[in-house]
């Protein structure tokens, strides 16, 4: 096990530090309930003595994920936004953040109506116009905080690029790592500061939890970080930590079978008349698909398309069987997600319709099933719409 940074990343998935339980010989990391330890010295307390603080489980999943994401410290956090919304409590008032501008909704809300409160300033910007982001830099930016892809347009940073950007400025780069996960890409080691993940998607991989990771690089960031996890509190529990580091053993091969669909559904839908168009970085077509290609091992699960109307959009889902209708993504079941009403609700209509995100785009997380029962499926589904469209275009007011 001393040798696993020696193996491949599928390899370090199941051989690592937490493959065998020294005490039992346990292939299963144990969970421990306890939220108490008792001391055996006034003087000298034990590494561990109350759980918020460090618990044996948690500590299993952080030492991992810092491992796979080629970091120093990990922290498990109760949720995806608990994490984005720690590593934000790295600001200070009068600080400024650059964000991606088509952000995940909660992330949206998390910085227009709460960070706002604390004087903390924000800007939006397209973080694949390198220009424009270096135009926006101001003296008391210390964060630029970048998804890519991005949700739900499937846009892509350079994140190498703009770490650099950053670096140059005193500020500290994030990376929301949800939609790639390390299996793909490893935003640390191209000079981001701290990667983030909602580990309910991909990682868990079940649609069976809920959690939320943060890795970092820097022994400083990492204290600063350790700090805030256990001020604030929202630490993820051990049933959940449990859960996580099972779905990260097969994190692999699902992401593997699923990305391998995305591309086959991606390359049908961009070759139907009632789609507009096709948001997936491994489309040559895709003004991202370089970038993504030096940047990354693949193009990830997740893509989104836009279709000629909504109501053409309302017949596609109503008629569609395979996919789950429902927020999330990245389980073994694919999962069709509505952004304007579900994802980025937090987000008012007119900044969603600026940004691309219509009333007619739907966002697709490829599960785990045949790519051709898919295709069918939504062949069959896309052939109602356009003998229903007339009807429903008319009826639209109604």
């Amino acid at each position: 096990m001393s040798h696993s940074d020696e193996y491949t990343f599928e390899t370090r998935l199941l051989h690592n530090d937490h493959k065998i339980d020294p005490a039992t010989g346990s292939v299963s990391v144990p969970i421990q309930h306890a939220s108490t330890y008792h001391q055996f010295d006034l003087d000298c307390f034990g590494k561990y003595d109350y759980c918020r603080s460090s618990n044996p489980t948690r500590e299993a999943l952080e030492e991992t994920i810092a491992s796979l994401e080629e970091g120093t410290k990990g922290f498990a956090f109760s949720s995806g936004m608990s994490a984005i919304s720690t590593a934000f409590l790295l600001l200070s008032q009068g600080d400024h953040v650059l964000i991606s501008e088509d952000v995940y909704g909660g992330t949206y809300r998390m910085v227009t109506e709460v960070l706002s409160r604390y004087g903390i300033e924000y800007t939006f910007v397209d973080m694949t116009d390198l220009t424009k982001l270096e135009q926006l830099i101001r003296t008391n930016t210390k964060v630029i905080y970048i998804e890519t892809p991005s949700n739900p347009l499937l846009k892509v940073s350079d994140i190498e690029a703009i770490s650099k950007l950053a670096k140059q400025v005193g500020a500290l780069t994030f990376v929301d790592n949800t939609f790639l996960t390390p299996a793909l890409q490893k935003p640390l080691t191209l000079g981001a500061d701290v990667v983030l993940h909602s580990a309910t998607k991909f990682l868990s991989g079940h649609s069976d939890v809920l959690a939320g990771l943060a890795v970092v690089k820097d022994e400083s960031i990492a204290k600063k970080l350790a700090f805030l996890q256990n001020a604030f509190g929202a630490v993820l529990g051990v049933q959940d930590a449990w859960l996580v580091l099972r779905g990260l053993k097969t994190l692999h091969v699902r992401l593997e079978q699923s990305m391998k669909s995305a591309e086959k559904i991606a390359t049908y839908l961009q070759k139907h008349p009632l789609v507009k168009r096709v948001y997936y970085p491994g489309l040559p077509n895709h003004n991202g698909y370089e970038l993504q290609h030096r940047q990354a091992k693949g193009s990830g699960a997740v893509l989104s398309f836009e279709l000629e109307s909504e109501a053409v959009l309302r017949s596609f889902v109503s008629n569609v069987q395979l996919p789950v209708f429902a927020v999330s993504l990245g389980a073994v079941e694919s999962i069709l997600s509505y952004p304007a009403k579900m994802s980025h609700a937090a987000m008012p209509e007119e900044e969603r319709e600026k940004r691309g995100i219509s009333n007619s785009l739907l966002r697709l997380s490829v599960g785990l099933e045949n790519s051709e029962d898919l295709i069918k499926d939504f062949v069959a589904a896309l052939d109602e719409s356009l003998v229903r469209t007339p009807i429903l275009s008319g009826d639209r007011g109604i």
